[in-house]
């Protein structure tokens, strides 16, 4: 059968292109296929540089094809729907069945769940990394003072430090251009603290008081006003939240006994809310949260022995992140194995790891690595780098996020090497 595969993977993101090759890499011959109808595929690690004019957009893509490994077989279509009863796939053209599936299509930007915000990011009132790094850079540029304020929704979102790191790259550019008197930087988060991992977190009060950053803790962003740019947020109570802000100023406008605050801004960037793709939310593989439902170590699906997830549309309590998905897919190639086979799963699990690159100026970066605990688990290599305490900033670690991971992806990960 021509639409049948051995294994059949939704995605060819970072998740599905690793797990590809790195199958490969065992079985030359394995029958594997790829349904994605993307032509380009993106670093998207870099955008936040982009964002603040340190690394050209254009080098953060590259055709599909070239990262498509050799020998999958590339179904450039957009998947529909699941019969997991049945082994098949549904897309726009068609239907594929499957010994073992992978899904792993991503997440995807959920801007109408933030009333007005389709709108200001239409008309660039607001600006996003998440959605257009370049017109980031335009605008942190061009602006002349006032209220800079950086916020993040209540929803899971790719790379969890992505909305303060742009806060602190921006603050030091103001600095730099002798904007700090004419400005008020805000960071305002749902979460109960600048971030989950305690070393990180505090270097990070240390950045945030440095640049004198407006930092709110429990602000949950909840309408933009394009017309009088005014951002409205909601008073949240503490909430496991893996980011943070401090005390701040008044800037803002709070009625008696209204949960809602009122802030005027001249430039304002957030992370739209984020949730799984709308052909999976509506499948019967998700958890009440929308999530696909796999089992945090062995990343099997619950219900479905030959269904594997991993990557950002994974139901995972840990921050997803291009470094996550390089621990999830040695697991998942491994057990994809095995279950072809037919000999369960294996004892090996994840644990959780993921990493933020939290950039915390130009030239300066923190690297927060952990795991469902979140406990801090620095990678011993790095002593090879001369990183001794990567909680700390190094400019050794700047060079590492702007020359060194996107040369890894491109040449190693997308090549099914473990790195």
């Amino acid at each position: 059968m021509e639409n049948h595969h051995e294994v059949l993977i939704i995605g060819a993101g970072t998740a599905g292109i690793m797990v590809a090759a790195q199958l490969l890499k065992k079985n030359a011959k394995a029958d594997i296929a790829i349904i994605d109808p993307a032509e380009t595929h993106y670093y998207q690690p870099a955008w936040t540089l982009v964002g603040a004019g340190t690394f050209d957009f254009k080098q953060t893509a590259r055709p599909m094809s070239s990262v498509m490994p050799k020998g999958v077989t590339w179904i450039k279509e957009y998947a529909t729907g699941f019969e997991p009863e049945n082994n098949s796939v549904s897309t726009d053209k068609g239907s594929y069945t499957y010994d073992v599936l992978v899904v792993a299509p991503g997440l995807v930007m959920a801007p109408e769940l933030i009333e007005g915000l389709p709108e200001a990011l239409e008309r660039k009132t607001a600006v996003s990394n998440y959605t257009d790094p370049e017109e980031v850079w335009r605008q942190i540029k061009n602006f002349k003072g006032g209220n800079a304020v950086f916020t993040q929704p209540t929803t899971p979102i790719k790379c969890g430090g992505a909305p303060q790191k742009i806060a602190y790259l921006a603050a030091d550019y103001f600095e730099k251009h002798g904007l700090k008197d004419k400005t008020n930087v805000v960071f305002a988060t749902p979460g109960s603290v600048i971030f989950g991992v305690k070393p990180i977190a505090h270097t990070l009060m240390e950045v945030i008081n440095r640049y004198d950053i407006h930092l709110k803790t429990h602000y949950a962003p909840i309408k933009i006003d394009s017309d009088n740019k005014e951002i409205t947020f909601k008073s949240v109570a503490p909430a496991e939240n893996m980011c943070v802000i401090n005390e701040g100023n008044a800037l803002e406008e709070r009625m008696e006994g209204d949960s809602t605050i009122k802030m005027p801004f001249d430039l304002l960037h957030l992370a739209p809310p984020q949730q799984a793709p709308k052909f999976v939310r509506e499948s019967n593989l998700v958890n009440d949260a929308g999530w696909l439902n796999v089992d945090t170590g062995t990343l099997q699906h619950k219900y479905f022995e030959n269904i594997f997830g991993l990557g950002d549309v994974a139901a995972l309590p840990t921050a997803k992140t291009g470094a996550a998905i390089r621990k999830q897919v040695p697991v998942v190639v491994e057990n994809i194995d095995r279950v072809l086979k037919r000999n369960g799963v294996s004892d090996k699990i994840y644990n959780g790891y993921s990493s933020c690159p939290l950039v915390t100026g130009y030239g300066k970066m923190v690297l927060a690595e952990f795991d469902y605990t979140n406990t801090f688990t620095p990678d011993p290599k790095l002593k090879q780098m001369l990183v001794f305490n990567s909680d700390k900033e190094h400019w050794r670690l700047w060079m590492l996020k702007k020359y060194m991971l996107p040369y890894l992806y491109w040449n190693k990960m997308m090549k099914g090497e473990q790195v």
